[in-house]
């Protein structure tokens, strides 16, 4: 697969990784996720990336898997490689160290919806539409629906899995799927305007509060409780914590070292 297939570009701690295969709607073949991988896998101990933004190039974000692909290779082996490749994919992107913003511009299918779940934030140009259509051909989105009910409520998942119907970006915004809704013409404005703020905090910060989400999440209130005061407790050891509380009290600018 050639490199451009995958674009990247930093800006000031943002990382722009643009999927690049428009003619087939960016979808994911098992290089191109393969591709993806290695790229997550070298900004995961980039410590000048604070975070990630993910668009695809063309007139969709991402129509899922490559079914070209799969139909072409019809052995089991091959079917079970593209979705260990797949959830292995969407794992890095929920495991990366530092958060990750969907940039979405029309279409996001099947596990090009379940890409867009997995990232931390998501904005949605208004010409966008997201859907599960799997089951429309016979394909239950069984691995896209571990990310969505991640996502959303347990209704609104069934409601995109069974019926198999796109809604717009304002519906998926109702959801909890998205968390902006933009006309397309201000997205790329809008989405780097959300990474710069992101970007501008401590790393370090982001690097302790993403993994300590993941954490508490699935505890039991207590255990939630008891796990996250000690997280602060190591929070406050950082070096960019007594800045910021200090540059606070001061009324200044804090001037953040990254640990």
């Amino acid at each position: 697969m050639s490199q451009a297939t995958l674009l990247r570009e930093d800006q000031e701690g943002v990382c722009i990784l643009t999927l690049n295969r428009p003619d087939a709607y960016n979808a994911l073949s098992i290089e191109f996720m393969e591709s993806l991988s290695e790229m997550l896998d070298q900004i995961a101990t980039d410590e000048s990336v604070r975070v990630v933004m993910i668009r695809g190039q063309g007139r969709g974000f991402c129509a899922g898997h490559d079914l070209k692909q799969i139909m072409a290779s019809p052995e089991e082996e091959f079917h079970s490689l593209t979705f260990q490749r797949c959830s292995r994919l969407m794992q890095q992107i929920t495991n990366l160290p530092i958060p990750v913003i969907a940039h979405v511009t029309g279409i996001a299918t099947a596990a090009g919806c379940q890409l867009v779940a997995s990232c931390d934030l998501a904005v949605a140009a208004d010409n966008s539409r997201f859907a599960t259509p799997g089951v429309n051909i016979g394909l239950f989105c069984s691995t896209p629906m571990v990310a969505l009910t991640r996502a959303v409520q347990p209704k609104h998942a069934l409601e995109m899995l069974y019926l198999g119907e796109a809604m717009d970006a304002h519906r998926a915004a109702e959801i909890g799927l998205v968390n902006w809704v933009v006309p397309r013409e201000a997205i790329s404005d809008f989405a780097m305007q959300k990474a710069r703020l992101v970007a501008s905090k401590s790393r370090a910060t982001l690097v302790l509060g993403k993994r300590a989400y993941h954490v508490q999440k699935d505890l039991p209130l207590a255990e939630a409780y008891a796990h996250c005061s000690k997280v602060m407790v190591e929070n406050l050891q950082l070096d960019d914590a007594k800045e910021g509380i200090e540059a606070f009290v001061e009324k200044r600018k804090p001037n953040w070292q990254h640990r």
